[in-house]
């Protein structure tokens, strides 16, 4: 049970005092560095962690969309870990311009381990890291803080010393440290630690030290991390051979927020994972920020034009599944149910033009920049509007209706959806469209129409069945719609005035068929709207017009 007034069960994140920082007035210009720890990570937060043949797969999948730094494993923990990695260097699966990335405990056993699993590789970060919060050190390790920093600087002093032999076999190995739960440690500690690293490692232009400032569980509020990650940039001794890495996990849901901060207060790289793989709520969601910096205009250096299939993959291999609303890539993540969105991203849609800034309403990315349908982007319940109809019978189907007819037809969607209390299928909706406009043809039918005579007038001939008997009209307009409207008038059928007519062709091609939208007004004020189809438009308009006035004559007609 939650505690009520005053909460003192826990504690306010301490601020970073910081008065004079500078993220909060840049704006990002340019993609960071990306790391991708899925397979490792991502990998052991899984219920059933993936087998080599699915990892094989997802690395594959990583370096398809263009990610040129891959943590694989952690080759000292476990057989699988290890055989895993001796399978990419011996089979020849790492391209050249891909550094494959392994994580190692601050410990000579296990850096010793590593360097086996390493054996042969071209490129390599030996990732190191050992705990340094408070609590890690009081109630994990027991050790001080000096302690702390001689198990970091033993082990990277260890490392250096024994990767020698790879080295001169022509491995490329670079380090990256990380003083793991940093964003819960003293930043003066964190910054010692890190400095004496530095110094040990000895980084140069040509082979920086990767300082990795991890968010190991998130504490605090994004603006917090981005002061962190300023006052580390700002303090190192060595900041021009550093690269200084993010690892934010996404404990209070602001993971993405985190990281796009960091980046603005001088981070370079970033770790993560695709949707968000990992422990508890997940790591950062590399696709979410890879695409929201596209959104602005700079390119992220990852290749998400075919989302849905790195979707399949990441879906068969890890077991998970993707929320319908995650960003980009859930399967509502551009759905509109909304009356008033849909028919604001309608109206919108129609101003685009080829060459044109992206500017639909409520759909920030164009969805086929990363191979999305604009199937999804409409759907329609009870809350959809006349827009979303329309939107969805053009788009699906090809009509396109007369804006005043839009707002009948969505009445009668919203009707039907509420009554079902579900969704309609973009079928369902086209079958209600052809029942209610299309199909009426009774209790008049429509037997058969031609012109026979043309010049400053029309005159028509057409033959219809009323009540069971066949009739044989004619009548003379100043075209072919008014001279059969003037043909009805000679019977006993309601009269009627032709309000508006419209048409368009439906698809392309010497077969393609018309489509002609008709609507009429009674002599009480009603209208009704008829449509017909034909690859005679004449006759499509004349089908129309009988469907509008087969409505009218029905008592239940909308």
């Amino acid at each position: 049970m939650m505690q009520p007034q005053p909460v003192t069960k826990y504690r306010p994140f301490p601020p970073v005092l910081l008065p004079d920082r500078q993220w909060p007035n840049r704006t990002l210009q340019h993609a960071p560095v990306w790391c991708s720890v899925d397979l490792r990570d991502g990998n052991q937060a899984l219920a059933q962690p993936m087998s080599v043949g699915e990892k094989l797969e997802y690395f594959e999948m990583l370096v398809g969309i263009g990610f040129k730094e891959i943590e694989v494993g952690f080759p000292s923990a476990s057989q699988i870990e290890f055989d895993f990695c001796r399978r990419l260097i011996e089979d020849h699966l790492i391209p050249d311009d891909v550094t494959i990335q392994i994580l190692c405990q601050c410990r000579e056993e296990l850096i010793s381990r590593s360097l086996e699993a390493l054996r042969g590789a071209r490129s390599v970060i030996f990732h190191l890291y050992n705990s340094t919060s408070p609590k890690q050190r009081e109630y994990v390790f027991g050790a001080s803080r000096d302690e702390i920093v001689r198990i970091a600087t033993g082990g990277v002093a260890f490392l250096k010393e024994n990767m020698r032999p790879l080295v001169e076999e022509g491995t490329r190995i670079r380090l990256e440290y990380s003083p793991e739960s940093f964003t819960s440690t003293e930043l003066e500690f964190s910054l010692e630690i890190c400095e004496a690293v530095t110094g040990i490692w000895e980084p140069s232009p040509e082979n920086k030290i990767i300082l990795n400032l991890p968010a190991t569980v998130e504490y605090a509020t994004p603006n917090v991390h981005a002061d962190q990650i300023e006052w580390m940039s700002t303090h190192l001794s060595r900041r021009e051979v550093t690269t200084l890495s993010l690892h934010t996990h996404n404990d209070r849901g602001t993971g993405i927020a985190a990281t796009e901060l960091a980046l603005l207060a001088g981070a370079d790289r970033v770790e993560g994972t695709l949707f968000g793989l990992g422990e508890r709520t997940g790591n950062l969601d590399i696709a979410a920020v890879a695409l929201n910096l596209y959104l602005q205009g700079i390119h992220p250096g990852l290749d998400f034009s075919d989302i849905n299939s790195i979707r399949d993959v990441y879906e068969r291999c890890t077991r998970m599944e993707i929320h319908p609303r995650h960003p980009y890539v859930g399967d509502l993540a551009f759905t509109a149910f909304s009356g008033s969105h849909q028919d604001a991203i309608k109206k919108s849609w129609e101003q685009q033009r080829p060459g044109k800034p992206w500017d639909v309403l409520y759909i920030p990315i164009d969805p086929a920049d990363i191979g999305r349908s604009y199937k999804a982007i409409i759907r329609i319940n009870s809350q959809s509007g006349k827009g979303g109809v329309a939107y969805l019978l053009e788009k699906e189907f090809g009509y396109q209706l007369p804006r005043v007819m839009q707002k009948e037809i969505g009445r009668i969607i919203n009707k039907i959806s509420d009554e079902k209390g579900t969704e309609l299928s973009p079928q369902e909706i086209h079958d209600v469209f052809v029942n209610t406009y299309m199909s009426p043809d009774k209790p008049v039918d429509l037997v058969e129409f031609s012109t026979i005579e043309r010049s400053s007038t029309v005159t028509c001939e057409a033959r219809l069945v009323w009540k069971g008997e066949e009739m044989a009209l004619q009548g003379t307009g100043n075209g072919p719609i008014d001279a059969f409207v003037q043909a009805l008038r000679t019977t006993g059928l309601p009269r009627f005035d032709v309000l508006s007519y419209s048409e368009h062709s439906l698809g392309a091609g010497a077969g393609a068929k018309a489509v002609s939208y008709m609507q009429i007004k009674l002599g009480g004020g009603r209208t009704f709207f008829g449509v017909g189809s034909d690859t005679n438009i004449e006759l499509a308009s004349i089908k129309a017009v009988v469907v509008a006035l087969n409505r009218a004559m029905d008592s239940s007609a909308t």
